[in-house]
Formats: C-alpha cells, structure tokens, sequence
C-alpha cells in the first residue's frame, strides 16, 4: 500500500490561491538578496518538458536598473514597476537544449532540437512561462506579493537586459509586500463546468 501523501492546509492554499493577489503597489520594504536566492532554490524544482529549464532571470533592484528598464514599460505599469522592491524579468534561452547533457543526461535530448526552430521556439516559450508561475508561487509562498505584467516592450528589454545574447524576454513580475490600499476588486473566475470537461 503506497505511503500516505500529506497536503497542504487551508492556509497554505490560500496563500499560494484563494487570497492570493496581484498588487499594484508597495510598502517600502526591503527584498533582499538572500529571499532572492530562497526563492529561486525553491522554484527551480518545478517540472518542464525534459528538465529543459530555459527560464533565464534577472532581478532588477538597484535604481540604475530600474532606470534602464523604465522607457522600455508601458506609461501605466511605471510608477508601479519603479516603486516595487523588486521586477524579476523573465527570459527564456534559446540555445536551452545545449545543457541537456548536463539536465537531461539519460539520453540524448539536445538531437530532439538541434535544426528545428519552431520547436526550439515552443519549448522555451512554454517551458519559460511554467518557470516563471514556478517563481510567483514560491514567492507567496515565501511571504512575497507578486504583480505580473506583460505590458512592455519585449525586444527593448531584450537589448537593456539580454544583449547579445540568444535569450528573449517573456515576461516581467514586480515583487516585493504588497499595498492592499493599491488592490482592484477581485475578478470573477470561470466556474468548472463553464471551461472543463472530464472525458
């Protein structure tokens, strides 16, 4: 008889969930280095497709990096962007499955990609996007509010942050302890049966 699996509380559920929000502003509160790098430890367990893992990070934090990520934001995502502690951006490498020898070593996974662009081009899109919902869950879960967004200029961000590089940006998610005076009222979710079907 298989082992009893334990499952997160109400609590718990709520944190990563139920009460979970995305915030528009922020205390003045520190995110430090040492959070930063729990929190990556936390999420690079998360699945994708053959340990692939193309997700590339950059935590901006200092005011010189936020100043070179400012013109490239949407006007209303910039006073939000600039006051948060933290914007990780989230990349996803295109030369991904070069690592697979060392990821995925049980076979020989880099030949499943080498030449074929569209795949390259789906995998680390797709991969990346499991990633980065990996990092917004460890960050709640780690005592962080998140506000995603992906109003921004992808390639200008590419050329500030990625240069030379065969990384593009996917998308960007401010952290930091939320403001519950800058939340909207919840939106309504689908119910079950109006998305879902069991066959």
């Amino acid at each position: 008889m298989g082992k009893d699996r334990k499952i997160i509380d109400d609590h718990g559920l709520d944190l990563l969930f139920r009460e979970a929000r995305t915030y528009n502003g922020w205390e003045e509160r520190d995110v430090s280095d040492v959070l930063i790098q729990a929190l990556y430890d936390l999420m690079k367990w998360g699945a994708t497709s053959a340990n692939c893992c193309p997700a590339r990070f950059v935590f901006v934090k200092s005011k010189e990096a936020k100043e070179k990520l400012k013109p490239h934001l949407m006007e209303g995502n910039v006073e939000k962007t600039m006051a948060a502690p933290v914007t990780v951006i989230i990349g996803y490498d295109l030369e991904f499955y070069e690592h697979l020898g060392f990821l995925f070593p049980q076979t020989d996974a880099k030949s499943w990609f080498v030449g074929k662009e569209a795949f390259i081009q789906s995998t680390a899109l797709r991969n990346s996007s499991l990633q980065g919902a990996y990092l917004m869950l460890a960050a709640r879960a780690l005592g962080l509010d998140c506000g995603p967004m992906s109003g921004f200029k992808p390639k200008g961000v590419k050329e500030a942050f990625f240069p030379d590089s065969n990384v593009e940006v996917n998308f960007i998610c401010n952290l930091g302890f939320g403001d519950p005076a800058s939340l909207h009222a919840r939106g309504p979710r689908f119910g079950f049966d109006d998305v879902c079907k069991i066959v």
